[in-house]
């Protein structure tokens, strides 16, 4: 029950796992798109950053959306630099479990990608995702340029009026800032689903829709 209620509550700096060494190897290319996954990525495209708990299902929601260019799964939001999946399980690195976007802005709007993101995932639990606990499992938005960080903060707004409006009381925990460091994560968890077909997926919504006015 303590190590439970522990990966229920945000490290501090001091106490996350020390550093690895070296960076996790992945594909060059995306198993499903057959893209760039890695960067520099081509203009005019896009990149951002979306933690919806499991990545796993995350990640096939957007690699399915016409004008996303690319997707990666990694590890986000936290402290010890090139961490392992089993590290970021424990809760002791900081990191949540985020998806890597990358998008034409020609074709999809960031605004847009917002609304898959808030209307795809439960935003309002905190330090887990439906029966998935732990820090590693929260809500975040981590924006690229300040016009991201406007544009999500604004959305966020939106939707809790949504969800007041909705009958439900409960208040958006979502984490929402500028993006630090993206480790990428084994190539085993990059397109899982993909290779994966029957795998688990965690997606659900609160049922709320994203007021489009």
């Amino acid at each position: 029950m303590f190590f439970e209620k522990n990966k229920l509550t945000m490290i501090s700096k001091s106490d996350a796992l020390p550093d690895n060494p070296t960076a996790i190897s992945v594909d060059a290319f995306h198993y499903v798109a057959g893209t760039k996954m890695v960067p520099p990525f081509a203009e005019p495209y896009q990149v951002c950053y979306f933690a919806m708990g499991c990545f796993w299902g995350a990640e096939r929601l957007f690699w399915s959306i016409p004008g996303v260019v690319t997707t990666a799964v990694g590890y986000q939001g936290g402290y010890t630099v090139h961490p392992r999946y089993q590290q970021v399980c424990t809760g002791q690195t900081g990191h949540t479990e985020v998806v890597l976007v990358v998008f034409n802005p020609e074709v999809i709007s960031y605004a847009e990608l917002l609304i898959l993101f808030w209307e795809n995932h439960q935003p309002t639990q905190g330090m887990r995702q439906g029966n998935d606990k732990g820090t590693q499992y929260r809500s975040a938005l981590y924006c690229t340029s300040q016009q991201q960080l406007s544009e999500a903060k604004a959305s966020a707004a939106h939707y809790q009026q949504a969800l007041l409006e909705g009958d439900s009381a409960e208040t958006i925990t979502t984490e929402i800032d500028m993006a630090a460091p993206f480790y990428y994560a084994e190539a085993d968890h990059q397109q899982y689903l993909a290779k994966n077909p029957q795998g688990y997926c965690g997606l659900g919504g609160s049922g709320i829709c994203y007021p489009s006015n």
